[in-house]
């Protein structure tokens, strides 16, 4: 039972809430300082030997509605153990989520589980409930990509967002290419064999757990250096000396030892500015360069950074190093007063930061009514509003005059009393 059930207005059961990302969903109850759980996105097929990853959105969507339908169902009847048709639900999303998605979504939760109102509620947007500031410029480094979105005032500013597919799924990939062609594997038979000669490929949960044990960010100047090293053409440039080797179980026999080199080099493709010199800290200063002038003090010393790649150790140390040292260059010095940039420490894990902001928005009962879409509107109209189009008329002038409005409530974060 969730820990402050009762204790809203009228007694009513608090809301459940979603975050469904790519690789990991959390779930759980608002009012809640946690999660109760936080489980892979993906159900397990009889017929396919791997699990199948719920969210994509390039799914037909009968097949996307029976995924999601398997998922939701798991998490009510296996996780929350609880009735869906007696709690609110807030879905915390992300600004690039397709609108076919959450439409999908959205059906499944109405139509299969009958719950009595949903909340779509922007990831960036709820983590900053959590500080309980107003502005600042959030940074979710999550699995298939890093995005920025700056928030002033409450309001998000979506003509200033940037993105790149820098995340877990990039290091992964490039995890495992090195795995493969460096690190050798002792079994019982044998040792020194080269990994692909005993397994093809490495599974992704193994490249995980790896990249979470064993991987970290180094500071600039050996980052630097490490770059230099990789893409010495002359070679002139020399490499810092590695950190150990670390010896990785596999399983009961086999042992695999994953290389120093490895271990510093692999989270270097989120700094490494490209062709066109973008990285994960110009995606912050661009970002902040196209925003109002007179917001751009506030939101350089606001910074927010929240995801599961920036948990990754050394990473925030990093990237304001990096964010400093860029600031310097001609492109930025001109554009951007401000030489001050601060982070936040929110009050969870940066994984968890977007789910507790939902959980707390949730707790606002009141609130929560006034701004969810309910049942009875989603069954007269067949559409959800999206939260981030405020200059829409209201819900209300959109019915004949005549006809009683569907029972509602205003958008989502509209800019109405």
């Amino acid at each position: 039972m969730p820990l402050y059930e009762g204790l809203g207005s009228g007694g009513e059961k608090t809301a459940v809430v979603i975050d469904l990302g790519q690789a990991f969903t959390k779930c759980g109850f608002a009012g809640e300082t946690g999660p109760r759980c936080i489980i892979p996105s993906e159900i397990k097929k009889p017929d396919v030997s791997k699990p199948v990853k719920v969210v994509q959105y390039n799914i037909n969507t009968e097949e996307l509605y029976s995924y999601l339908k398997e998922f939701i169902h798991m998490l009510y009847f296996r996780h929350l153990l609880v009735n869906p048709r007696d709690r609110r639900v807030v879905i915390i999303e992300s600004v690039l989520c397709p609108s076919h998605f959450r439409d999908t979504l959205t059906r499944v939760l109405f139509k299969h589980f009958e719950v009595p109102s949903v909340l779509f509620a922007p990831s960036h947007l709820m983590s900053l409930l959590t500080l309980g500031i107003n502005s600042a410029m959030v940074l979710d480094c999550g699995y298939a990509e890093s995005l920025v979105l700056p928030i002033y005032e409450g309001i998000p500013i979506l003509s200033c967002w940037g993105s790149l597919p820098l995340g877990g799924k990039a290091i992964h990939k490039e995890l495992e290419y090195q795995l493969l062609e460096q690190c050798t594997v002792d079994t019982g038979l044998a040792k020194g064999q080269s990994l692909p000669s005993v397994m093809g490929s490495v599974p992704e949960e193994i490249v995980e757990d790896i990249k979470v044990r064993t991987c970290f960010v180094s500071d600039l100047q050996r980052g630097l250096k490490i770059q230099a090293a990789k893409f010495n053409i002359d070679g002139s440039a020399e490499r810092p000396s590695p950190p150990p080797d670390v010896d990785y179980p596999l399983d009961g026999e086999k042992i695999l030892h994953v290389v120093g080199p490895i271990r510093d080099s692999v989270v270097e493709i989120l700094f490494e500015q490209d062709n066109e010199e973008t990285s994960v800290a110009t995606l912050i200063l661009d970002s902040l360069v196209q925003c109002p002038i007179d917001t751009r003090k506030q939101l350089a010393e606001n910074l927010v950074v929240i995801g599961g790649t920036a948990m990754l150790p050394g990473f925030l140390h990093r990237l304001m190093a990096e964010i400093r040292h860029l600031v310097e260059k001609p492109k930025y010095k001109e554009a951007l007063a401000t030489k001050t940039f601060r982070i936040h420490t929110p009050p969870a894990k940066s994984n968890c930061v977007a789910w507790l902001g939902g959980a707390i928005f949730g707790a606002l009962q009141d609130i929560l009514g006034s701004r969810s879409v309910s049942k009875e509107y989603y069954s007269q109209t067949g559409r959800i509003p999206d939260w981030c189009c405020l200059n829409n008329p209201p819900l209300e002038m959109m019915f004949d005059i005549g006809k009683a409005p569907p029972p509602l409530m205003k958008r989502a974060f509209s800019t109405e009393k």
